[in-house]
């Protein structure tokens, strides 16, 4: 028994200029869906400004009412692919999805990708690396790693671990692919360029450091809202409010949260609660003209029983409200007459990280016309918890901005306030 694939996601354009476009989802549940449906949504560039989803703990539907940020055009059969992927279905030979097979089953048969090395060397110029990671983007490669230096001659040497989504990396075609699509974008810069399979021990050095660098602190990863934020004078106009009820259902804990909104939003919350393996049963999102959000979600733990536990009510709420005020982390330090640019968040306990992180930085920094000499994308560990720590070692020049700019378009960018 199974439904037909095009009824498992719809899109439906918009009936007037103006208003959003609705992506309806109607397939077999598993705790951390939401998240996994946000991510896709977040990496194509989307925000979502109101959504409902519904389950009885088998079966889902779900509606995203989204809408596109900036003039990039959207590839909405493309992102249809990638939402129906995201389903815990398996297409059978007849063209029906069998929704008998559930995601432990998938998963069973489930590969890590290939992970491949990606060198390209060319002379250096404003905004090269972010045109050079637009690309990347838009052909469907995860970036891993990233490590780029600049040579004394001007040249800048790219170094890219990256797995490709469409799983065609090894193949010629997809690598003249790349390469073309680079060439357009570069044009006679590039000097050399080749892409290889990563060894077993480059792979293994992708894993994550449980060693920080030294510039900076755990101080800057604490997972707890700052004490002058929860009890000053400013805390309840910018700080999240989180509230627990368990007299309105009696098979529910119903978290109530009002939030400022951000570009990801419903994907940080969700991804909260799929790292506390904490099923939705009924949710309700929409944001307001003043740019305030409010969420409603009506949860059960994964035992199918509420969340009565006033510790883990506490843990909860005290994560929701840091990944709703501060779910990434940015800062600069000075190096000697330099200065390196710090950003950083946090993994999925999947092990994915936030779609399109490094692509927002580079385009702030880019638009801010401030000069990268170094870059580098690695993970680490603080606190038993993995977090992705982008590093940029900027140049300081008459035309560079100042840090407390940087901050603030890099901010601007990755929130989507820009």
């Amino acid at each position: 028994m199974g439904i037909p694939c095009d009824d498992v996601v719809q899109i439906r354009p918009p009936e007037a200029a103006g208003e959003p476009t609705v992506i309806t989802i109607n397939c077999p549940d598993k705790i951390g869906l939401g998240c996994d449906l946000c991510r896709v949504i977040l990496f194509f560039g989307l925000s979502i400004v109101r959504g409902d989803a519904s389950t009885d703990g088998k079966w889902c539907y779900v509606v995203f009412w989204v809408e596109g940020r900036g003039r990039k055009s959207t590839r909405w059969g493309l992102l249809k692919k990638r939402l129906l992927e995201a389903c815990p279905t398996a297409p059978a030979a007849s063209g029906l999805y069998n929704y008998y097979c559930w995601p432990s089953e998938v998963m069973a048969t489930e590969q890590k990708p290939q992970v491949f090395l990606l060198k390209c060397c060319c002379y250096d110029r404003n905004g090269l690396l972010h045109d050079m990671t637009h690309v990347l983007c838009e052909l469907e490669f995860t970036i891993l790693k990233v490590k780029v230096s600049t040579t004394p001659d001007g040249r800048v040497i790219n170094l890219f671990f990256i797995t490709d989504t469409r799983e065609f990396l090894h193949t010629r075609k997809r690598k003249e692919e790349a390469f073309d699509h680079l060439k357009l974008v570069l044009g006679d810069s590039i000097t050399s360029f080749e892409i290889e399979q990563a060894s077993g021990a480059i792979s293994a050095s992708l894993q994550p450091s449980h060693f920080l660098p030294p510039e900076i602190s755990e101080e800057m990863f604490n997972i707890e809202l700052p004490e002058e934020l929860q009890n000053g004078p400013i805390s309840k106009s910018c700080v999240p409010t989180v509230a627990v009820d368990n007299s309105l259902s009696p098979g529910h804990s119903l978290f109530q949260i009002i939030c400022q909104d951000h570009k990801g939003l419903l994907y940080d919350v969700l991804r909260a609660l799929k790292d506390y393996n904490i099923q939705l049963s009924y949710g309700r999102f929409y944001t307001t003209q003043k740019g305030k959000c409010e969420i409603d979600l009506f949860v059960v733990q994964v035992d199918g029983k509420k969340i009565l536990d006033n510790c883990k009510q506490k843990a909860v709420c005290d994560r929701l409200r840091m990944e709703m005020y501060k779910p990434l982390r940015i800062t600069i330090v000075s190096r000697g007459p330099d200065r390196e640019l710090f950003v950083a968040n946090p993994v999925e306990l999947s092990g994915k990280g936030r779609p399109l992180v490094f692509h927002d930085v580079t385009l702030a920094l880019k638009i801010l016309r401030t000069q990268i000499f170094l870059a580098e994308v690695g993970r680490h560990v603080v606190s038993n918890r993995v977090w992705e720590v982008y590093r940029f070692l900027l140049e300081d020049d008459e035309s560079s901005a100042d840090s407390t700019k940087i901050i603030e378009g890099v901010t601007n960018m990755l929130m989507g306030w820009d």
